[in-house]
């Protein structure tokens, strides 16, 4: 599994390099974790690959899931579902959205 940090993250966001950002956390969790540009999909949910993937288009594409925290495992689990689905490209921000506020970056406002 791929790992990005803090700093790759706003890297790409800054390019003009497509990828799609999951929230993997529960639709409730959403609006307070929430950085700029993240669609919220739930691997708790049991369709979670399949949203995926009607998503990104192709499982090529470069994914970068999150959660809340490096002590959340949700954004590890759903790394771990999508390379099982086949997906070749996904990166795990294990920092979550606590970690981008410490990297000095403001959360979307839902």
């Amino acid at each position: 599994m791929n790992r990005v940090t803090a700093e790759q993250l706003k890297s790409l966001q800054d390019s003009s390099e497509d990828f799609l950002l999951i929230n993997t956390l529960d639709a409730k969790h959403f609006p307070s974790t929430k950085i700029p540009g993240a669609i919220n999909i739930p691997q708790s949910n049991d369709e979670f690959v399949e949203q995926v993937e009607n998503q990104a288009g192709s499982k090529d594409r470069r994914i970068v899931v999150y959660c809340a925290s490096e002590e959340c495992n949700s954004s590890s689990e759903a790394a771990r579902k999508l390379e099982a689905a086949g997906f070749t490209n996904v990166h795990d921000f294990e920092a979550g959205a606590e970690g981008w506020k410490e990297f000095g970056q403001a959360l979307a406002t839902a």
